[in-house]
């Protein structure tokens, strides 16, 4: 090439064609970045609008159940009013109908079964997290989250089997001779000793539910951070000491929470609760007299409600088991956030 035939300017062209490359090229980049904003963008807003739908669908869910409870119970409402939760009496053939019995045994059961499981629960994750030794940790979990996989119908036919004749025998015989002449304790825990019963319902219900407090509550021990466990330690403080003082506060809200999910399945089981309350409609002072619950109640007279005040009573029964559910859960956030709340200050 002959660079003395050049122009004289050709330095100056070359440089504005590099610049009308670079400016392309910048033109290219910016709008490559655009059409991929723009690809993301319509992605954010499927991805929202999915989401969206699914919590609309859960929504409309609740409220289906909602309003087709209160459709179902309005015949019973109508009929017996406020009388209904404040009636023990339960006579389907004269279509008299109490929901007060079933309540009471609800709330019993439940009460018993978190009484029993819940400082149970506790323990069996205190002991995972911080006592067990490394090769027994998971065979131990495993087995205790396996009891979760049951079905229900085997813990009642077990119960009420296995389990109520050894109750009957070596617990409610013993526990009513040796108190039937104590004022309060002896009609609470006297009686008949029939082996089913408000306790049994309930102690059978504590097995149930414990798998759901002691698998949460580990799962929540494991997130609390090694160094303040190590640095209680550090300062002479026992394992009781780091696990009241440090581990629980940290953690409480998980152990709560599971509380809680183990007594919503409480108030709600039915199967294992038939087979071993004793299905009586009536409220006795002692703990090991037969009762009934809501769930038992529907689950037993359903398929034997004919006429249409029996079987709105029954939907009101489960209007009212929900309603019980949701204040119990209500309550139990409002009890984490003012736990919460007293911890910020």
């Amino acid at each position: 090439m002959n660079w003395r035939r050049l122009p004289t300017d050709f330095p100056h062209k070359m440089a504005d064609i590099a610049l009308r490359d670079e400016t392309s090229s910048d033109a290219r980049l910016l709008a490559d970045r655009a059409q991929t904003t723009r690809r993301a963008s319509a992605g954010d807003k499927r991805f929202h609008f999915l989401t969206w739908l699914a919590a609309a669908l859960l929504l409309l869910l609740f409220a289906g159940v909602i309003i087709s409870l209160v459709i179902g119970s309005i015949p019973a409402v109508r009929e017996f009013g406020w009388s209904f939760l404040t009636t023990e009496r339960w006579s389907p053939s004269r279509e008299r109908f109490g929901a007060l019995a079933s309540i009471y045994g609800t709330l019993v059961t439940s009460l018993l079964a978190m009484l029993v499981a819940v400082p149970v629960g506790i323990g069996i994750a205190i002991f995972l997290t911080e006592l067990c030794p490394r090769f027994l940790r998971r065979p131990i979990g495993i087995a205790i989250e396996l009891l979760a996989g049951i079905p229900s119908i085997i813990y009642g036919i077990w119960g009420l089997f296995v389990f109520a004749p050894w109750f009957q025998e070596h617990v409610q015989l013993p526990v009513i001779d040796s108190l039937v002449d104590v004022p309060v304790l002896g009609s609470l825990f006297g009686g008949t000793p029939y082996g089913i019963g408000i306790i049994t319902a309930g102690l059978i219900l504590s097995i149930m539910i414990l798998p759901f407090i002691s698998a949460v509550t580990r799962d929540v021990f494991e997130t609390v951070p090694a160094m303040l466990k190590e640095a209680t330690y550090g300062l002479g403080c026992t394992t009781w000491e780091v696990m009241w003082r440090v581990v629980l506060p940290y953690a409480r809200s998980g152990v709560v929470g599971g509380a809680m999910l183990a007594l919503g399945r409480a108030l709600g089981e039915t199967m294992a609760v038939t087979f071993v309350i004793g299905n009586a409609h009536r409220i006795a002072p002692s703990l090991f007299a037969p009762g009934t619950t809501i769930s038992a109640t529907i689950a037993n007279e359903f398929a034997e409600a004919t006429s249409e005040i029996y079987t709105s009573s029954l939907i009101y029964l489960g209007l009212i088991l929900f309603f019980i559910t949701f204040i119990v859960l209500a309550s139990a956030q409002l009890m984490l956030r003012s736990l919460e709340q007293r911890a910020g200050k």
